[in-house]
C-alpha cells in the first residue's frame, strides 16, 4: 500500500501528519466529510500484516516526492482518534490517526505542528497569543461578528484587571492523548479564576460557555469559573448560569458588572 502525506496541503483538510516524539509518523485516515470510518482504505492500513501488505509511506502531494521507507502500524496502540475540521474549514468531526513505526529506516526528529500528549500538560501563554482555540480546531473557519465582539470584550475586561493589579493570562491545556490542546479564554492567577468570553448573551453561547468551563476546571485544582458577556443575560440564564456555581460578568459601558 502507498501512503502519501503532505503537511503543507494536509492542513486545510484537517489532516496533522508527520512525526511525533514517540517514534513513530502519525497519519490521518481517509475520509475529509464526517466522522472518519475504520473501513475500506482505513481498514486496509489497520489489517495490513494479517493481509500480508506492506506500507510505503511518501512525503508529498505532487510533483517531486520523498520516499520515507516502509512502515506497519503500532501493536501496542494502531491509531487514536482525534477532532479535526472538514475540508475546507467545515465542522469539526472525528479522524482516525494511524501509529505507524519505520520499519527500515530510522524514526525522524517530531515535525508535526501539534504534538500528542502523553499525560496532561497545562501551560500559562499570554492573553494576546493568536493561536487560539478555534484555529487549532477549525483552522479555516473565518470569524463572525460576535467572535470578534468576544476578542475586544476579553480584551478590555483583561485590562481592567490589570488594572486592579491582576495578573491575567491564559491557560493551553492538552488532554492526555490529544494531539490538540485547548485554550482557557482568561486566567486570573491569584485567584485561579477561569474566565470564558462571549460575544452574545444567545442561550446557545452561554450552554456553550458552560461546558468549556467545565472541561477546563477539571485540570485546574481549585479553580473557580466565570463567564464574561457583552451585556446582562436574561433572567432565566442567570438562573441556569448559577445553577452551575458560575460567577457572571457583563459590560456596563466602560465598567463591568458582576454577580
Amino acid at each position: 500500500m502507498f501512503l502519501f502525506a503532505d503537511s503543507a496541503s494536509g492542513e486545510q483538510h484537517g489532516y496533522i501528519d508527520g512525526w511525533q516524539d514517540d517514534g513513530c509518523f502519525h497519519y490521518t485516515g481517509e475520509g475529509q466529510r464526517g466522522d472518519q470510518q475504520m473501513m475500506r482504505g482505513n481498514g486496509a492500513i489497520l489489517r495490513h500484516v494479517e493481509q500480508r501488505r506492506a506500507l510505503r509511506l511518501f512525503e508529498g502531494a505532487g510533483g517531486e516526492i520523498a520516499y520515507l521507507g516502509e512502515f506497519a502500524v503500532d501493536t501496542a496502540q494502531p491509531f487514536y482518534t482525534t477532532d479535526a475540521p472538514e475540508t475546507g474549514g467545515g465542522p469539526v468531526r472525528k479522524v482516525i490517526v494511524f501509529r505507524l513505526r519505520p520499519q527500515s529506516s530510522v524514526p525522524h526528529q517530531p515535525t508535526s505542528q501539534y504534538s500528542l500528549a502523553h499525560g496532561i500538560r497545562v501551560t500559562v501563554v499570554p492573553v494576546e497569543e493568536q493561536f487560539t482555540e478555534r484555529m487549532v480546531v477549525e483552522p479555516q473557519r473565518q470569524p463572525y461578528e460576535a467572535e470578534r465582539r468576544e476578542a475586544r470584550l476579553a480584551l478590555a475586561f483583561r485590562d481592567f484587571l490589570i488594572a486592579q493589579g491582576h495578573v491575567v493570562t491564559r491557560l493551553q491545556i492538552q488532554p492526555e492523548g490529544e494531539a490538540k490542546p485547548i485554550f482557557s479564554d482568561l486566567y486570573v492567577e491569584a485567584t485561579r479564576l477561569l474566565v470564558e468570553v462571549k460575544g452574545s448573551v444567545e442561550r446557545g453561547a452561554i450552554r456553550m460557555a458552560l461546558g468549556q468551563l467545565l472541561d477546563y476546571r477539571r485540570f485546574v485544582e481549585g479553580a473557580e469559573c466565570a463567564i464574561l458577556l457583552p451585556e446582562r443575560p436574561r433572567q432565566d440564564l442567570v438562573a441556569l448560569i448559577q445553577s452551575a456555581s458560575v460567577r457572571l460578568y457583563w459590560q456596563e459601558g466602560d465598567r463591568f458588572e458582576k454577580l
